[in-house]
């Protein structure tokens, strides 16, 4: 029988140690004390999912973008929202930055891309959007793209961005996928991520379980279809360098994630089965290796992500980090209101903590300072 979830954070209370990134939270984030109540005529994780793709406004935000090189001669698009203009931080040297990673097709035109951004900037900070190769707009210049376990790409912007600011904290904020690889990152450099803190939203916890989920009847029409032929028009456009170490044709005809998976991405990066790369990419096991505080909002009725998969047992031992879960929500959806258009919880919670952790720094430092050392 599942459990019923209400809006629980979900912090290990086994010393007043690990308890305080909670009261933290509770403090410095209002959001995490709320009760989330969908909207009225949106209540299931699928309606919450698809109404949210097609209702939700698109904040204007202008760009300046970036191509930045890779050790092994491929590139990078990166758009930056310098916020020149930022009264609160006025130095652009110690400007905070927000650096977010979308989901699995998305790049920095998503609608909660555009909104993550607002937020941010609203509070005087600095964005930057990490596209993943192949998908920000640049031509892939290496036959090579990304994948949830793959973090190096991740490594050379985050020392690029600190290389440009060294003296300006840095924020990680991962959507989907893009917070699979976020987290897979903060476990593989601990206190060497160059991050003050990271936020994900919606991470599928067990790539397997995810896949599995996604491969039911009504997920595969809905969503599973539509991101594998998004997935398939990328390998189309740069068709030319990628037909060197996969065969195309065969890729094309993939009519699921899993099966894009097996033919391209495990392939691509070396890994002997797709079952061996969902493995490596699932980071819910790999928790216990992160050291910077950490804030995780999913949804239990999230077809992309199922509850089962929730690393809810490994996190109540963790002290930093918090994995708030909502009844309701679906990904990357979370509406409320009647009429569901702009701003959102997702978005109010991001807000929140991202300032939090800029704002109180020192604080949350001592309260996720067990895990140190």
């Amino acid at each position: 029988k599942k459990k019923k979830l209400n809006h629980l954070l979900l912090q290990a209370c086994f010393s007043p140690q690990i308890d305080a990134f909670g009261i933290f939270l509770h403090r410095h984030c209002p959001a995490v004390s709320e009760r989330f109540s969908p909207t009225p005529w949106c209540w299931g994780g699928r309606l919450q999912t698809l109404v949210c793709a097609l209702l939700k406004t698109r904040p204007h935000v202008t760009y300046r973008n970036e191509l930045i090189r890779t050790v092994d001669g491929g590139q990078i698009s990166l758009d930056w929202v310098d916020n020149q203009n930022s009264r609160p931080y006025p130095t652009s040297s110690t400007r905070p930055t927000v650096l977010i990673l979308p989901g699995l097709t998305g790049n920095s035109q998503q609608s909660y891309v555009l909104h993550a951004v607002r937020q941010a900037t609203r509070h005087g900070y600095r964005c930057v959007v990490f596209n993943n190769r192949g998908v920000g707009g640049e031509e892939l210049l290496t036959p090579v793209t990304y994948c949830a376990a793959n973090t190096s790409d991740l490594e050379r912007v985050v020392q690029h961005v600190k290389g440009l600011y060294p003296q300006a904290p840095v924020l990680g904020a991962g959507v989907s996928l893009g917070g699979m690889i976020l987290l897979n990152y903060l476990a593989r450099k601990r206190t060497e991520s160059g991050m003050v803190a990271g936020i994900t939203i919606s991470v599928a916890w067990d790539a397997l379980k995810s896949s599995n989920s996604m491969e039911e009847p009504l997920n595969w029409l809905l969503f599973n279809k539509h991101l594998t032929s998004g997935l398939c028009r990328t390998v189309t456009r740069h068709r030319k360098i990628l037909e060197k170490v996969v065969d195309i044709d065969y890729v094309l005809k993939a009519q699921t994630i899993r099966e894009f998976d097996e033919r391209f991405t495990s392939l691509l990066f070396g890994y002997k089965t797709c079952i061996d790369y969902y493995d490596d990419a699932s980071p819910g096991k790999k928790l216990p290796n992160t050291v910077v505080p950490i804030l995780c909002l999913n949804a239990a009725d999230d077809p992309f992500s199922p509850q089962n998969a929730f690393p809810v047992s490994i996190v109540q031992t963790l002290p930093n980090v918090a994995l708030l879960l909502t009844a309701h929500g679906g990904h990357i959806a979370f509406l409320e209101g009647l009429f569901p258009r702009g701003e959102s919880y997702m978005e109010r919670l991001f807000g929140q903590f991202v300032r939090a952790v800029f704002e109180h720094p020192s604080d949350i430092k001592e309260a996720c300072s067990a895990h140190e050392g």
